[in-house]
């Protein structure tokens, strides 16, 4: 085999391993189990359905020198990371809706998923020498040492919807 059909051979296993790579899932669907305590109890329980959230951490802001800063800032830069709130529906029996046991219901709370980002705190220092002074013939001079915490971020809008079914 010459070099071009090693190389040939290696980007086809490399297109093809990529493309099968399945997209990465935001939330994982989990239902919570309560029937053993219908079971135990004797009473109707609600029913939650629910979106564990998988974090996708992304790249870090890259750090910028600043003219008279020997250290780039932010030192320690803030990571993002996005995910989604997995959407949750909580049902529950309601008995008697209106006054009489063939009114029997159900309510219901439900939460759409919902994106969210956050961002992790960064580091801020400032240095203890400044620059290299040429009038101080090339030595730099001693300043007051920084330091500091830029703040985190978590951006988000989840929202709920309640509803009451009753049967017709």
């Amino acid at each position: 085999m010459t070099a071009r059909g090693s190389i040939a051979a290696l980007m086809t296993c490399m297109a093809a391993a990529g493309a099968a790579t399945p997209a990465m899932a935001q939330s994982v669907p989990v239902g919570v189990p309560l029937d053993a305590v219908k079971t135990t109890l004797g009473v109707d329980v609600p029913r939650v359905d629910t979106g564990v959230p998988v974090p996708a951490v992304g790249a870090p802001e890259s750090p910028r020198f600043h003219k008279g800063n020997m250290l780039p800032t932010p030192l320690l830069p803030s990571v993002p990371i996005d995910t989604e709130l997995g959407s949750t529906l909580v049902t529950s029996p309601v008995p008697n809706l209106l006054g009489k046991p063939e009114t029997d219901g159900e309510g219901s709370v439900e939460a759409p998923a919902a994106d969210l980002l956050a961002r992790t705190p960064g580091l801020v220092a400032g240095g203890l020498l400044t620059m290299p002074d040429a009038s101080n013939s090339g030595v730099p001079n001693l300043t007051t040492p920084e330091l500091g915490l830029t703040t985190p971020e978590l951006t988000g809008a989840p929202s709920a919807l309640l509803g009451l079914a009753s049967p017709r």
